[in-house]
């Protein structure tokens, strides 16, 4: 029986969820699996991908083969970096500790480059929201600035009227006199 690693697909319409399993590669995209290693979520920016980096790493020794996605996410997660590092320590290129502290200091190396582009997408949110928010002020303020003029148009049309008016009412009264 051959084992695949691959996605197996839920969610709705347009908005795909993936299940990181192991699977025979007989059975269904969506069928019958071996076991659960993870999810994937590409609906986040970015993705987001929980894996169990130990189970995936035992079917990966065991003959596991993945699928091209999944190869990618195993990547993403240092799943396969594991798997060399864990053959240099059965060759004995390393010890057990050293390719621990290598694996630790690849995934915060990881982690701080998801987290900078985690705080670039919220300052380009922040600056695109800025933006808006001024365009938004400017028209307002246009609009204010509108408002003032007709205000004002009609205070002076009004003052006109009341001046003619008056103007009208005095040559009346010197006629009459």
């Amino acid at each position: 029986m051959s084992v695949k690693i691959r996605l197996q697909r839920h969610g709705k319409k347009g908005k795909p969820f993936y299940f990181v399993v192991a699977a025979d590669a007989r059975s269904k995209r969506d069928g019958k699996f071996l076991e659960k290693l993870g999810t994937y979520n590409p609906n986040h920016n970015p993705a987001i991908i929980e894996l169990d980096v130990d189970a995936s790493v035992k079917w990966l020794d065991n003959g596991a083969q993945p699928t091209d996605t999944a190869k990618t996410i195993l990547s993403t997660k240092g799943v396969l970096l594991k798997k060399h590092l864990q053959g240099g320590v059965k060759k004995g290129a390393l010890t057990e500790e050293q390719a621990e502290a290598k694996f630790t200091a690849w995934l915060t190396e990881k982690e701080a480059a998801i987290q900078a582009k985690k705080d670039g997408l919220t300052a380009e949110q922040a600056a695109a929201k800025a933006k808006v928010l001024d365009a938004e002020k400017a028209v307002n303020e246009a609009r204010v600035n509108a408002a003032k003029e007709a205000e004002a148009a009609l205070i002076a049309e009004a003052q006109a009227a009341e001046a003619e008016a008056n103007a009208t009412e005095e040559t009346t009264e010197e006629a009459a006199e």
